[in-house]
């Protein structure tokens, strides 16, 4: 069952930590655009209202929140309900599909990678975008989870552990970028987008899809 829930009831709140977060939220925009190939077709799995697909000019979002797809409408994404593992899509439909700080919320991860691969034609990528359960921030977030209602009930991942089911999945050529490389609410500027990962608690990791 997907966890939409805190999603559906707490919409304000989601949409109030990236203004009061503002310098981590440019980061992380800075980070994916490193990724994220310029004038593709694209798709955001898992949404949410929005926030990563206007400025990364991902034309189509999917998500089971009917509250928060109201946003990412209003922002002018074609939003379509649904679950990551279930995409309701045709085969070999887009260039890019990214899934940025949703991971951790999927009931299946394999699942969710395997319907990436279907919906993207042969050369194009996935870009997943995450804060790395091993990184300062996600140790955080574990240890607190139980306090926060969207992370409750979240699964957070190590980077190691998504390049192994993403190979899985039949993903290739990976590229890492990394930043947030301090606590988000500390942040007084913008951090710099770093190659690999390791360091920074916010990862991003594009996969392609092999020529066939």
């Amino acid at each position: 069952m997907p966890k939409s829930a805190p999603f559906e009831e707490h919409t304000d709140r989601y949409e109030q930590w990236f203004d009061e977060h503002t310098e981590a939220y440019r980061a992380e925009i800075d980070a994916l655009s490193r990724l994220v190939p310029a004038d593709a077709f694209g798709l955001e799995i898992g949404v949410g209202s929005g926030r990563f697909a206007e400025p990364l000019e991902i034309e189509t979002g999917v998500d089971p929140a009917v509250e928060m797809l109201e946003y990412a409408d209003d922002r002018g994404i074609d939003v379509v309900r649904g679950v990551a593992e279930a995409l309701p899509f045709r085969t070999d439909r887009f260039d890019v599909a990214v899934i940025v700080t949703t991971i951790c919320f999927v009931d299946d991860v394999p699942a969710t990678f395997a319907e990436a691969r279907r919906v993207l034609r042969p050369g194009g990528s996935l870009v997943v975008g995450y804060i790395d359960r091993e990184s300062p921030v996600g140790q955080q977030y574990q240890e607190y989870k139980d306090e926060n209602p969207f992370y409750r009930d979240a699964t957070f991942v190590s980077t190691d552990e998504l390049v192994d089911d993403l190979e899985d999945a039949g993903f290739a050529d990976f590229e890492f970028v990394q930043t947030i490389f301090e606590w988000p609410g500390e942040m007084d500027e913008v951090d710099p987008v770093r190659d690999g990962y390791g360091e920074g608690s916010f990862v991003g990791i594009e996969a392609v899809v092999p020529d066939e």
